[in-house]
């Protein structure tokens, strides 16, 4: 039976696979590559038995071959035109695909055929084991090699910008990814399969595009590349190379408790992930995720997986009971990152969970939010799949206010007030102060509260719109910290607070006082009713005046955007310079400013025409603006947490 498709629920492919295959075309039809990926888009695909069929024209027919939704090798791709196989039409069919995103890093301890625990959204793609010699302690010629291919093709990259930054150009940055993942430079060649995602992504005008992450993803691959290159290095060169898998350490016996569930939607996978807490008050992750060929359904399939299995032992329960409930684990096994191993040597059973005000939960939310807030911050600096578990998430109890008068681009907001248990508990005790969140100090910061997925096929924006219907609720919530110049937390999760058990759970009892708001979808009966809550004094989410930070930051994106032509120098230049200088901020100004020279910085030829440049003095330039921009960010965000504005 074969199921019609349309091109973006095209089989994944892997980034090596597209650097073959448009590396085979001729120049002249590298030219007419983005032309040919455009027509082939509005073609139907049908799909059967792992193969995507698409009808070119009446005469040419184009096979992916794809048994488990990947196309492997350039051989899988076929076409039966008489150019083939360096024909434009399997180039046009690789670009069109989403890049694989990586298989799951599989246990050591775990045989070859049982199923592994599903990929984590960008990490890198398993490779063979390490060599057993260590390391070398400084780059060897095909690093060096390497790193500098990587550098020039995202300096081409940057130069040209999205609209300008094709097919061809996005090949070229595949070809030196796969490089130098066989150099051993496993975390450049991830972050360069990253800034082709997003700036594929930037250039359909996907629904998930985000400019802020694709300036974070060329930011993080210049950065990682300059270092590897620089005589003098200030980060290890272990974390500059990265690893190609994750190691799993034995860790006996574990006992436990669920916390949370959400879901995982990417451009090729979908799934849940669940979160869980061990009797020392170290989080883990298990995850049940995998690859999606029907972008309208991955939705529905992530969300659904919350009802399978958890894939540890004989483990008989769903990952949504299993955020209610716990486990008891014998011979489990966990990377350092806080992933468990399902090896055929783990057992599991099912055992009691506990409320988030018990211990071993309620420790989570005993941390100031300061502390908590200085861990995310620093979480963010380091590549996603070397973070450990949970350290970009908040614990926090709050009191909701209502809904945000307005929002950035129009996404619903909550505003709550956060109350900081470790701050406040001793004033609190002492002079029993009022109860409506209303007194100054700590526990009178506000905070808005997004949605943790933009998906509208997700559940969260539903949620958040019926919380904003109960101002005065307490809640427990969890969350992933959203780096703004004012606190903003994306919302995953909520439960019921320590001061209101005595009182009844919030949510009720068949949900053990809690939800995910990212699986479950809340009812009106699940809430109290408003007569019963305490209305605290409206407040609004006023942001202080802040540091014109926004100046060098929008030029940064503009780059990224519309390419080194984009910052001519002219009027806007001096508005730019006067308005930082007067704020103080003549770093910015001096950045900003050697990023137009750089720009404008093209040679010629006695004839007027533009000399090759390899862009690396402007890619400087824009690194130093961009890593300045960062870092100013990260101060602005945690002043904010501290109520300093």
């Amino acid at each position: 039976m074969s199921v019609t498709t349309s091109a973006g629920d095209w089989p994944a492919v892997r980034p090596e696979v597209v650097a073959e295959v448009v590396a085979g075309l001729s120049a002249r039809l590298q030219k007419r590559l983005d032309g040919a990926a455009a027509k082939l888009a509005r073609c139907p695909a049908t799909r059967a038995d792992g193969q995507w069929r698409v009808e070119v024209d009446e005469e040419t027919l184009l096979v992916l071959h794809a048994p488990d939704g990947l196309v492997a090798t350039a051989a899988d791709v076929r076409c039966g035109c008489l150019l083939a196989p360096a024909c434009v039409h399997r180039a046009a069919a690789v670009t069109l695909c989403p890049l694989a995103e990586g298989a799951p890093d599989p246990d050591p301890a775990q045989p070859a055929e049982a199923p592994a625990d599903g990929p984590r959204p960008g990490a890198p793609e398993p490779q063979a084991p390490d060599a057993a010699e260590p390391a070398p302690a400084e780059p060897t010629p095909a690093e060096l090699a390497a790193a500098r291919h990587l550098h020039r093709a995202a300096g081409a990259l940057l130069a040209a910008g999205v609209s300008a930054a094709g097919a061809v150009a996005q090949a070229e940055l595949l070809r030196a990814a796969h490089g130098a993942r066989l150099a051993g430079l496993h975390r450049p060649a991830a972050a360069a399969v990253a800034v082709v995602s997003r700036l594929r992504a930037a250039r359909s005008g996907a629904p998930e595009h985000r400019l802020v992450d694709l300036v974070a993803a060329l930011r993080e691959l210049l950065d990682v590349t300059t270092a590897l290159t620089a005589e003098q290095r200030h980060t290890p060169l272990a974390d500059l190379r990265g690893t190609a898998r994750q190691a799993y350490e034995p860790e006996g016996g574990l006992r436990l408790y669920g916390l949370f569930a959400e879901p995982v939607l990417t451009a090729t996978h979908a799934g849940t992930l669940s979160w869980a807490v061990d009797a020392d008050g170290r989080l883990s992750t298990l995850a049940e995720v995998m690859p999606h060929t029907d972008a309208a359904a991955a939705p529905g399939q992530a969300v659904g997986a919350g009802s399978r299995p958890v894939r540890l032992g004989d483990a008989s329960l769903s990952h949504r009971e299993f955020s209610r409930a716990g486990l008891s684990v014998q011979g489990a096994t966990r990377s350092a990152t806080g992933r468990l191993g399902a090896g055929a040597s783990v057992r599991a059973v099912r055992a009691t969970g506990a409320a988030w005000t018990a211990e071993p939960a309620a420790r989570l939310w005993a941390v100031p939010v300061a502390e908590q807030v200085a861990r995310a911050l620093a979480a963010q600096e380091t590549p996603y799949e070397s973070r450990p578990a949970g350290s970009d998430l908040l614990f926090l109890d709050v009191t909701l206010l209502g809904a945000a008068p307005t929002g950035p681009d129009g996404a619903p907001q909550l505003l709550a007030r956060c109350d900081d248990i470790a701050d406040n508990a001793a004033d609190n005790a002492a002079d029993n102060g009022p109860e409506d969140g209303t007194a100054d100090g700590p526990g009178n910061l506000v905070l808005a509260l997004t949605a943790g997925h933009e998906h509208p096929g997700l559940p969260y924006r539903e949620n958040l719109a019926l919380l904003a219907t109960a101002p005065g609720l307490r809640l427990r919530v969890i969350g992933r910290l959203e780096r703004a110049d004012r606190p903003e937390l994306r919302l995953l999760a909520l439960g019921t607070p320590a001061r209101e058990e005595a009182e009844g759970p919030t949510l009720p009892a068949a949900r053990a006082g809690r939800a995910n708001l990212g699986l479950e979808r809340l009812q009106t009966a699940d809430l109290p009713a408003p007569a019963g809550l305490r209305q605290p004094q409206p407040a609004t989410a006023e942001t202080p005046l802040s540091p014109p930070v926004h100046v060098l930051a929008r030029r940064v994106a503009q780059t990224v955007t519309t390419g080194r032509h984009a910052l001519a120098p002219g009027e806007a230049a001096a508005a730019d310079r006067r308005l930082l200088r007067a704020a103080g901020l003549a770093t910015a100004a001096d950045l900003l400013d050697g990023l137009r020279a750089e720009s404008a910085g093209r040679r010629r030829d006695v004839f007027g025409r533009v000399l090759a440049d390899d862009h690396d003095g402007f890619a400087t330039a824009w690194l130093a603006a961009a890593c300045y921009t960062e870092a100013l960010a990260t101060a602005l965000c945690a002043a904010a947490w501290a109520g300093e504005g």
